[in-house]
């Protein structure tokens, strides 16, 4: 990736992509400005309305102005729909959305939606209302704000948004020799999945089950792991992968229990039911982070010491 700086105008090659704030406001204005750089570096032309910088409390403006930058953007001509970043808010809009709109743009249109964390929310309703695709990846302010851009998030990024994400492979150590399962990939950031549990807005999916987090003590990670099998969500799964938990603090009155321990807890709960659990996504709130088609039919295999992710539907 060049210097931002000395990158010369280009002619746009992968259409408009605009920006919106959904969720949380965004704290580093500038940040968003690198990230307009790099977009149009790559080839997008890159559009934001005034509301993409809004700030009502926490919030990126209020709901009703949080909600139309949503309904807006599905009637845009834009190819892309980025996040700026996520934080909390969407889960305050999802009686309110306007599922079929969305849909319509995703499905008629092949306008891809990209982002995490909190945007989980919205992806998850989506599939669970509409069955419309959307993609688990980076975020303007959050991972296109840096200077220097992680090369693995980047091309990812682009093979999805050029249609030529054809599967992923990554690093795994502990899946099963022989593992070769299907289903839906469904899932993202594991606070959203386990708060939309006993709601219309989670999907009935039995399939491949994604979850990552951040600043949750793995207590809370377990605690909401439990709450997954509590419910039945994880017994169903093909497969469960974790990306990454990040940003947590371990202290002296957990004894040696941490995220391993978890994670441990949660295999021995799903190895009756034949429910693998590998680790090592490159998932999450890091740089590196995999784009991955949310609500796509995947074919899971490992090879060797890797795990590849067959998508032959991710086409936006």
């Amino acid at each position: 990736m060049p210097d931002i700086e000395s990158v010369p105008d280009l002619k746009p090659r992968r259409g408009l992509l605009r920006l919106v704030s959904p969720a949380g406001a965004v704290q580093e204005p500038p940040r968003l400005e690198v990230a307009k750089a790099h977009l149009q570096a790559l080839g997008f032309r890159v559009q934001a309305g005034a509301q993409v910088l809004a700030r009502v409390q926490r919030f990126a403006g209020t709901d009703a102005q949080r909600l139309r930058a949503l309904h807006d953007a599905a009637r845009s001509k834009a190819d892309v729909v980025m996040m700026t970043r996520g934080g909390y808010g969407l889960s305050r809009l999802l009686q309110a959305i306007d599922y079929e709109l969305l849909a319509e743009a995703i499905k008629g249109r092949k306008q891809m939606w990209v982002g995490h964390s909190d945007f989980t929310a919205l992806q998850l309703a989506l599939l669970a209302k509409t069955g419309a695709v959307t993609f688990s990846g980076p975020m303007a302010s959050y991972d296109f704000g840096d200077k220097k851009l992680d090369d693995i998030t980047v091309d990812s990024f682009l093979d999805a948004a050029d249609g030529t994400l054809e599967a992923v492979g990554f690093a795994c150590d502990d899946a099963p020799r022989g593992l070769d399962v299907e289903g839906v990939l469904w899932g993202g950031n594991l606070a959203m999945v386990t708060s939309l549990i006993g709601t219309p807005y989670l999907p009935r999916a039995k399939g491949v089950l994604f979850l990552e987090d951040v600043n949750e003590h793995p207590y809370s990670v377990e605690r909401m792991f439990s709450q997954l099998l509590h419910a039945g969500v994880a017994q169903r799964q093909k497969a469960v992968l974790l990306g990454q938990f990040t940003a947590y603090k371990l202290s002296a009155h957990d004894a040696g229990y941490d995220l391993n321990a978890a994670v441990d807890w949660l295999r021995a709960q799903l190895k009756p039911h034949g429910v693998p659990v590998l680790t090592g996504l490159p998932f999450g709130h890091v740089r590196t982070k995999l784009t991955l088609p949310h609500g796509v039919h995947t074919h899971v295999l490992r090879d060797g010491q890797e795990v590849f992710l067959f998508f032959p539907h991710a086409q936006h």
